[in-house]
Formats: structure tokens, sequence, C-alpha cells
């Protein structure tokens, strides 16, 4: 399954971890705390963790076509939330194992 993921520079991480977690829950299944959350979508799984100094973001599609289009969703959703900072979302492939 394709996956990829990115490390996003912020004091912020859990806020923006919390906001979207709490953003797709009424659509979508989520689980999350302050520091991890999983949300299910229907483009594939988004997995995050925080910590003080950054947001932490894996996301796993069924195809490369989809894992696009979650990257590009999630970020997006973060960049919103995030508006009173620029942040960087340079998106890194996992290797198969």
């Amino acid at each position: 399954m394709p996956t990829s993921h990115v490390d996003v520079a912020t004091e912020h991480a859990s806020r923006y971890l919390q906001q979207l977690c709490k953003h797709w829950a009424h659509k979508f299944p989520v689980e999350f705390d302050p520091n991890h959350g999983t949300i299910d979508l229907s483009l594939g799984r988004t997995v995050l963790d925080a910590d003080p100094a950054a947001l932490h973001i894996a996301v796993t599609a069924d195809e490369a076509g989809s894992l696009e289009r979650l990257e590009t969703v999630v970020a997006d959703h973060i960049k919103r939330f995030a508006f009173r900072e620029e942040l960087t979302f340079d998106w890194k492939k996992t290797p198969a194992a």
C-alpha cells in the first residue's frame, strides 16, 4: 500500500491534530488524544503524532493516485486551521517493505 509521511514544524501541533480529528469525526472513523490521532477516510488512513516542535503525519492509500489526493486534502485542511502561520508540507514517499 502506498504510504508517505511529512514532519511539519509548528509549536501548535497538538491543536492542529485535534482540530483535524474533530473536523472529520462526524463523517469518518476517528480516534485521537492530544498527541496521537488516526482518521480512516474514504481515500485512505491518516495517522498524526504531535510533539512540542512538529506535527508528524503519515498517510496510506490503496493506490498511488489516492495517496497524492490524500496528501493534498490533509495538508489543505491543516493549512486552513493554521492560517496564522506558514506551514511547509514536504511529503516523502515511504519505500515499500
